[in-house]
């Protein structure tokens, strides 16, 4: 844990120039939020919609909203703090990073969407973009029909691929359908610039969450950064070493990064 919090307050220290001009993500947990209209209730007609076994979810880590315990109310406290960080600056767009895989990082931008989504201010987009190992779709326990893979390749439409989760509303999944060749190009192409452009235009309650390969083991994640406007994250307690944590916040220099995810800490309070 010692570990951990060094290597946070080091790369705190090494981006305070870029994080100078905007509120400090503790500091923004009384701030005021930009509060939008609320959404109400979503016909899906266009979209596919999956049935969701709870049972499974529970098998992958996934948190409904409104579970009791420390895991939803960490989640609840996550998204207010992000939101506040992304809506001080007027971001709707989210990458979620972790140095090395098996970190949890697709479970926490799952998790993270679904709390989102659960604010009836937001809706949600969760993209995976994690086009060597594409995992968003198994979370939840479906097979893509099509993906942002096809959508990149020319091969399909954006509303073709789009899938909506049964019993999260305001949810919606983008996912990848199979891995890509040449994925880092892919991802710096011009054709994935105007894709990140396009879901962000849609509609203006909207937050788009990426999913992202590994900072440490490709260069997909780096190829990917310039494209998101801000990013989370995640590292775990007891794993995660002090240098990988450094180095990646190091190589994201350029994109703003709202936090910080301590993923499977220890010696977590129990929720009253």
């Amino acid at each position: 844990m010692d570990k951990i919090r060094k290597a946070l307050d080091l790369a705190r220290l090494e981006r305070q120039h870029q994080l100078d001009d905007a509120p400090r993500l503790l500091d923004a947990v009384g701030s005021a939020v930009r509060r939008h209209t609320p959404i109400g209730v979503i016909a899906y007609s266009g979209t596919r919609v999956v049935q969701v076994l709870p049972e499974y979810l529970e098998t992958r880590r996934v948190v409904a909203p409104g579970t009791p315990g420390p895991a939803s109310a960490g989640f609840r406290m996550l998204r207010t703090q992000v939101l506040q960080r992304m809506e001080a600056q007027h971001f709707r767009t989210l990458a979620v990073f972790s140095p090395s895989p098996g970190e949890g990082r697709t479970t926490a931008a799952v998790n993270l969407a679904i709390h989102i989504a659960n604010d009836h201010d937001h809706t949600v987009l969760l993209v995976d973009m994690d086009l060597r190992r594409p995992a968003v779709a198994a979370a939840f326990g479906f097979t893509p029909e099509h993906g942002i893979d096809d959508v990149l390749a020319g091969e399909a439409e954006i509303g073709d691929c789009l899938v909506h989760p049964e019993g999260f509303e305001r949810l919606v999944v983008l996912p990848a359908r199979q891995p890509v060749t040449h994925s880092s190009e892919v991802l710096a192409g011009q054709r994935c610039r105007e894709l990140v452009a396009e879901l962000r235009a849609r509609y203006e309650e909207r937050i788009v969450i990426f999913d992202l390969p590994p900072v440490l083991t490709t260069d997909d994640a780096l190829a990917f950064a310039p494209h998101a406007e801000c990013g989370l994250v995640v590292a775990v307690e007891g794993r995660t070493r002090r240098e990988d944590l450094v180095r990646t916040i190091e190589l994201l220099h350029k994109t703003p990064i709202v936090g910080t995810l301590l993923n499977r800490a220890a010696n977590v309070p129990d929720e009253h």
